[in-house]
């Protein structure tokens, strides 16, 4: 499994609209083949800067969502809207973390 983390920064007059947009594809990128899970961080000094977490089974399961009509729909939509050029790292775990109790 690895993780995928993509560092956004929109333009202040788009991030609420780059929010209520990610409501409606949420569940489009979170129940494609091969992504177990995904998450939205906003940063709390920020809040134009969103981090997205998400976990794919292989990085070919993440190169099928990058290459499929679900992306190639989402991806020029949002572009217009980035005040800085995205970041994104794909990562394997080394450390996973302890358990809350």
């Amino acid at each position: 499994m690895i993780t995928r983390i993509v560092k956004l920064e929109f333009q202040e007059g788009k991030i609420l609209e780059f929010l209520s947009f990610f409501d409606t594809i949420k569940n489009v990128v979170n129940k494609f083949p091969g992504c177990y899970a995904m998450k939205l961080y906003q940063d709390i000094h920020n809040p134009c800067v969103v981090i997205t977490y998400s976990h794919w089974e292989s990085q070919e399961k993440l190169d099928n969502y990058r290459e499929s009509e679900e992306f190639i729909e989402i991806w020029p939509k949002i572009k217009p809207w980035f005040n800085n050029k995205p970041e994104a790292w794909s990562v394997n775990a080394y450390f996973n973390g302890f358990e809350v109790e």
